[in-house]
């Protein structure tokens, strides 16, 4: 989702003024909100709150303002069950896919939820802003750091304050592969990215296809090769690089990020490596690149997407064993250092309200008791090393959450932290990389021209 612009929230901020002056019914403004783009169930979500105020220190109520739906809104219901029955309160869910501009609205009109789901990009700035509530103030943190290595408190704290924890997870270090194919081909997983280019030649020295690879995605085109190049960039260079980069504060013709590129470029570009090869890659879905390994005969053999790709080969071929027929390595080694460096996503809760049913709840989001329930019932991650691996639904999932708890170093995918222009910006040279590689250098120049202009707007 892309934040709105200044104009559009400054109509938004408008609606609302005017609908808690009582100027026009309930009708009107949906009608209103939907004109301006919102859809109707964020519309629907911002009139419920319209006219509440903060919730009192006595309540017993705490609202949630997420972005969970179908089955991941069914599991949160499933987690939560437990905790209004043994505390008595009641947690209200708020949903809604604009959630970035629900939330912003709310807190404008200094009527935020009591707890809201997410991530580090829009936690840092409402914490600068003094949003916020300092969890540090009332969690048990001798018992947060035995539950979450520093990596992830990391990632939850600002200005020395623990403002979001960070408890659902993607991990995008994952290479899927079949290891009976491997088996019967005599294929050793490569562990170094010299071992893997060594294993991709000796495929394509046969004649076959090692990699597949795909980067359509309507019109967020581009982005699965982003994610090569993020988890490339990290593993080459730390997380205090990659800070720099994600900050605008080394440009992108820098020959680290140039170095990168080419890294990507070795598997995009290589010989006899992906059938088709450009041309197959821009035109080829990113969920649909992900069938070839698991095909029979295989079309392809190695394919490098998050690990919620799972998702996606359990449901196209639902007889295949997990850890057999599919399973994914931990992307090789580039610089021994950071050797086991994921990047990725997260899904973290925050807190507006200090009153004692929100402390309560967030105390226990924190707990492995909360995440174990839905870590079983499957699509949650989590980076609690108090959830047992033998609660995930099977050896694969377990292998990811025990990669996520034991990451050296984990930083969120980094177009995904940069700003929306410039965001948009790298995607699309992303796939004019991938179709002219020999043009690395004024692509780069062009994603820096970008980058001065979206970082100072």
């Amino acid at each position: 989702m892309r934040p709105w612009d200044r104009r559009q929230r400054q109509e938004i901020d408008t609606l609302t003024e005017e609908y808690e002056k009582n100027s026009f019914g309930r009708r009107e403004f949906l009608r209103r909100a939907t004109a301006l783009g919102l859809s109707a169930s964020a519309a629907g979500v911002l009139l419920s709150a319209c006219g509440g105020g903060a919730n009192s220190s006595n309540n017993k109520t705490v609202d949630v303002l997420n972005q969970w739906g179908g089955e991941e809104a069914a599991s949160f219901q499933a987690m939560i069950a437990p905790f209004e029955k043994q505390s008595g309160i009641t947690v209200n869910s708020e949903a809604t896919r604009d959630e970035i501009t629900v939330l912003t609205t709310r807190v404008r009109a200094n009527n935020p939820p009591n707890v809201a789901a997410i991530n580090p990009n829009q936690m840092k700035p409402l914490a600068d802003q003094g949003k916020l509530v300092k969890l540090d103030g009332f969690l048990d943190m001798t018992q947060m750091h035995t539950n979450y290595s520093q990596g992830w408190l990391d990632l939850g704290t600002f200005n020395g304050a623990l403002y979001g924890i960070f408890m659902k997870a993607t991990n995008k270090g994952t290479v899927w592969y079949n290891p009976s194919q491997f088996s019967s081909g005599g294929y050793t997983v490569p562990t170094t990215w010299s071992a893997l280019i060594t294993l991709s030649n000796q495929i394509a020295g046969q004649g076959k296809y090692p990699w597949s690879m795909g980067v359509s995605s309507s019109a967020s085109s581009g982005w699965p090769a982003a994610d090569w190049v993020d988890q490339i960039y990290l593993m080459m260079n730390g997380p205090s690089l990659y800070d720099k980069w994600v900050a605008h504060q080394i440009p992108w013709t820098d020959a680290s990020v140039k170095n990168a590129f080419q890294y990507f470029g070795q598997i995009a570009n290589g010989n006899h490596y992906i059938n088709g090869g450009s041309s197959s890659i821009l035109a080829t879905g990113f969920q649909e690149a992900s069938y070839l390994p698991f095909q029979s005969p295989p079309g392809a053999y190695m394919y490098y997407l998050g690990d919620f790709t799972e998702g996606f080969i359990t449901t196209q071929f639902k007889s295949l064993k997990p850890g057999t027929d599919f399973d994914f390595f931990a992307f090789p080694t580039i610089n021994s250092a950071y050797s086991t460096a994921i990047t990725g996503g997260a899904d973290g809760v925050s807190a507006f309200t200090n009153d004692s049913a929100t402390q309560q709840f967030i105390k226990y989001l924190a707990s492995a008791q909360a995440q174990e329930i839905w870590v079983k019932r499957g699509g949650f991650t989590s980076v609690n090393k108090s959830v047992p691996l033998s609660a995930y639904p099977d050896p694969v999932a377990a292998h990811s959450a025990k990669m996520l708890t034991g990451a050296s170093v984990f930083r969120y995918g980094a177009d995904d932290l940069m700003p929306p222009a410039m965001e948009a910006a790298y995607w699309k040279g992303m796939l004019s990389y991938s179709q002219n590689p020999d043009q690395l250098d004024s692509i780069l120049s062009g994603l820096e021209a970008s980058a001065s202009s979206a970082y100072t707007s």
